[in-house]
Formats: C-alpha cells, structure tokens, sequence
C-alpha cells in the first residue's frame, strides 16, 4: 500500500546541508524564517537551515506529493513543519507515510513530518499546541465555573484541534456542555462530524452549515454568557479572556507585550499599531459601561495587520 520509492515523477533535489522545510503559503515572509536559526544555534546545531516550500491553498494532490518525496527520499531533507495544508496534505499523501501518529489518523492531518530510524512519520501537533494555549488562558474547571459553551468557526484542522482536546479532557470541569461548530464548506464539516462521532464523549455537538456573516452574529448573540467563541479560520491560535473591572479604564495584557496596554476607557483606546486588531474587537463587540482587564494570548509573535480581520465578521474572542 506505501509508497515506497521513489518514482520518476517525483524530482528529488540532494540538498547540500541538513534541511527542515516549512510547507505553507507565503513563506518567506513569516517570523519562522528569522527565529529558526536561532533556535538551531541554541541547539548547538547551526549546520540545520530552514527552506520554505510554497503552495496554493487546496493545490494539485501531485504538488503535495512531490513536497512529501523530497522529504521522503532525501538523506538530508529532515521534515517539515506544516500550517495551511495539514488537511490537503495528508489526503493526498496518506499512501506516503510509513507511521501515522494517533493524533494525525483522529484529526486526519499532519502539521509535522519527521523522519526516525529510516522512517517518514507524520504528527498533527495542534491539539497539543492550540490545547495548551487554550488553557493558558481559562485555567482550571473554567466551564464548570461559567456555565459557558464553545463556538467555532471553522472546522479545519485548527477547529479539529481544539474539539478534540476538549474532548480529551479528564475533568468534566474542564469540558463544555456544548460545542458549536460552524463551517461554509459542507465536506469539512462532514469530516469534523466523523470525526467527533468515532470518539467517546458527554460534550453535545452541534454542526451548522453557514456562509452568511448576518446568521453567524446571530449564532454568537444567542451563546450564554462565559462562551469560548474560537475563530479556526486561520492558522493562528488566539484567545482572550476578559475581567469586568471597578473603574472604567481598559488594561490590554497580552504573551506578545512585556508591559500592558492601558486607557481611560472604551472609547479612547488609541489605534497606535499596538494590537490595533484586538482593540478594533473591542469596540465593535463591547457594549458595557465597565472597565476591563483583557488577557489576550496569540501563537503569533509579530502584528498581525487589522485588515487580515476586516474580511471576516467573526472574532477570536472569549
């Protein structure tokens, strides 16, 4: 069943020098690319360098697998970190793969590829990853403390990730009564269901079909107070908890800033170029006279340009 050499269709390029590639859309112009051989250097291996391998979203199956067999086949081509085409990727490439990680066959993607002992290995790290920024910022037993639910919009592989790590929860605390999912496409949707119905699980799932922005503020009105409200449209986990304060003023604090945002109140938060995006939410979804303290925390570690957010009419907040 695996493919197991390689064909003449595959173009196999023998890199020079270790090499881990980065699979996604723009490649060259993520903080990855800067922050990579850093990280090499720490590790006392700086001989390792990083190459980017740019596809269009939903792309040819063949380009995929061409990305795969370079992988695959090449001594010095170590893996691959994978973001927009977890899901693509492994559709086209499953046959590829001589071990696919639990996580991965679940989820049915691979956001890593790594070889071991002569063998490509295909990961799907982001319920670790999305899982662990999640519950960095709601703590312990945050929905049994609540009563809130969860509502996602988009049920890719970053909404799979956050489903199944709920679901995986030991503490019933730590796992809503409900789980909202919310998709344009209804293929992926039909994938999450799968999904969700071939795990054991107490959390009520509910599957909308929806491309109509109007519907989606109306499904956000009606979830009770303390929901997660997730936006799994990119692939960039962000989340915010948000503490009613006594007074009136506005205390951004978030993992990309070493000090807090601070305002007098709603109405004159500055748009300075320092989380204009999250400050934008803000005054478009907060309706109360009260101050409040914002705990925001993104995977993200650079600005992200309002105008990525002015297309959708959902919003990653809690």
């Amino acid at each position: 069943m695996q493919d197991t050499k390689p064909s003449e269709k595959y173009i196999i390029i023998p890199n020079p020098q270790p090499t881990f590639y980065f699979v996604g859309v723009t490649t060259t112009k993520s903080s990855i690319m800067k922050v990579f051989p850093l990280w090499m250097e720490a590790l006392e291996r700086p001989d390792i360098v990083m190459e980017g391998v740019d596809h269009a979203l939903h792309d040819d199956p063949e380009a995929y697998r061409q990305a795969v067999a370079q992988i695959k086949y090449d001594p010095l081509s170590l893996g691959a970190l994978v973001t927009s085409h977890k899901i693509s990727l492994l559709e086209a490439a499953e046959d590829m793969f001589d071990v696919l990680h639990s996580s991965a066959t679940i989820t049915g993607e691979v956001s890593c590829i790594s070889k071991r002992n002569g063998q490509l290995v295909g990961h799907a790290k982001d319920p670790l990853t999305g899982g662990m920024s999640l519950d960095a910022v709601l703590g312990n037993r945050y929905f049994e403390r609540t009563g809130g639910h969860v509502l996602n919009f988009g049920a890719g592989g970053s909404g799979k990730a956050i489903a199944l790590h709920l679901i995986q929860k030991d503490n019933p605390a730590d796992r809503p009564e409900r789980f909202v999912m919310i998709n344009r496409s209804e293929p992926r949707l039909a994938k999450f269901k799968e999904m969700v119905e071939s795990l054991d699980t107490n959390i009520q799932f509910e599957y909308i079909l929806n491309n109509d922005p109007k519907r989606n503020d109306e499904i956000l009105a009606s979830m009770p107070e303390g929901s997660v409200v997730i936006n799994a449209t990119v692939a960039i986990f962000m989340l915010a908890r948000l503490r009613l304060r006594n007074d009136s003023r506005v205390v951004i604090h978030a993992n990309t800033r070493s000090e807090p945002l601070t305002y007098p109140d709603v109405s004159n938060l500055s748009f300075d170029g320092h989380l204009d995006f999250v400050k934008a939410i803000v005054q478009k979804v907060y309706k109360r006279s009260e101050g409040f303290d914002l705990y925001f925390h993104s995977s993200y570690s650079s600005a992200i340009s309002l105008k990525t957010f002015a297309r959708r009419r959902v919003f990653p907040m809690i």
